[in-house]
C-alpha cells in the first residue's frame, strides 16, 4: 500500500463534497517507464476512497486511439475527466506536494467549476487562439502545487487552454529544451517561460500576453 491508514482517512473526508463523477484516464505501460507501476498502483488505491472516481487504464503502445484522443505524448500520464475533457493532464507520478493538486483539481472538475476569480475570467472571455501551459514541478517544491492548480483551472475555465504537469526529473530531456531550472517553470506555447510562483491575476495576465506575444518572448520570473 502506498496510502497509509491515515493519509486514506484524510483522502476520504478531502473527497467528501465532490458533486459528480471524475475519472481518471491513466496512460502506461510495463517496460521502459521509471514510476508507471507506482503510478498505476497510487491511481487504484485512490479511486477507492470514494464512489464518485472511476479509473481508466490504457496501454500507451497498444491503445492507439484512446492515446489519439487524449494527445497523450509521453508516460506515465493522468488525465481528469469529468462530463468531458477539460484538456488537464499529469505527466509523471503526482507524488509529494503534487498529490494535493490532484486532489483539489478532481474536486474542481466534480464541480464543473473553475473556482477562478471574476477578473481571470473576463479575461479568459476574449481569448480567441489556443493556449498550451506545461508547469514543470519537482515533488519536493512546497510552491509548486498552486501554479499547477491554477494551471488546471484555466484548462477547466477555458475550452481553448490545455495544461500539464510535468515532473522535472522524469522528463529531464523536456526539462533541457525548454531550460528548466527551477519550478515552477510554467511554458506557454512551447515559446514563453514564466518563472517561479506567480500571484492568480498576474498569472493569467502573463500567460495571456505571453501566448499573444508569439516567438521569441523573454522568460519572465517572479519577484
Amino acid at each position: 500500500m502506498l496510502l497509509s491508514d491515515e493519509n486514506q482517512r484524510v483522502i476520504r473526508d478531502r473527497l467528501k463534497p465532490m458533486e459528480n463523477p471524475v475519472a481518471l484516464v491513466h496512460f502506461t505501460q510495463e517496460l521502459e517507464c521509471q514510476f508507471c507501476r507506482e503510478t498505476r498502483a497510487l491511481m487504484e488505491e485512490l479511486v477507492r476512497l470514494s464512489g464518485k472516481l472511476t479509473l481508466e487504464t490504457y496501454n500507451f503502445l497498444l491503445d492507439k486511439e484512446q492515446v489519439s484522443q487524449y494527445k497523450v505524448d509521453k508516460i506515465p500520464a493522468i488525465a481528469v475527466a469529468g462530463d468531458r475533457d477539460y484538456g488537464i493532464r499529469y505527466y509523471g507520478i503526482p507524488s509529494g506536494y503534487e498529490f494535493a493538486s490532484l486532489l483539489d483539481i478532481i474536486l474542481y472538475v466534480s464541480r464543473g467549476d473553475s473556482g477562478l476569480k471574476p477578473g481571470a475570467l473576463e479575461r479568459l472571455r476574449d481569448l480567441d487562439h489556443p493556449i498550451h501551459l506545461q508547469v514543470f514541478v519537482t515533488p519536493t517544491c512546497p510552491h509548486c502545487p498552486l501554479t499547477v492548480q491554477l494551471a488546471h483551472q484555466l484548462a477547466l475555465a477555458s475550452d481553448l487552454v490545455s495544461a500539464d504537469m510535468v515532473e522535472a526529473t522524469e522528463f529531464p530531456e523536456l526539462s533541457y529544451r525548454y531550460g528548466v531550472r527551477g519550478v515552477p517553470h510554467t511554458v506557454v506555447n512551447e515559446e514563453v517561460s514564466i518563472v517561479g510562483a506567480v500571484p492568480e491575476d498576474d498569472y493569467v495576465k502573463q500567460i495571456l500576453e505571453s501566448s499573444c506575444a508569439g516567438i521569441g518572448g523573454e522568460a519572465r520570473t517572479a519577484p
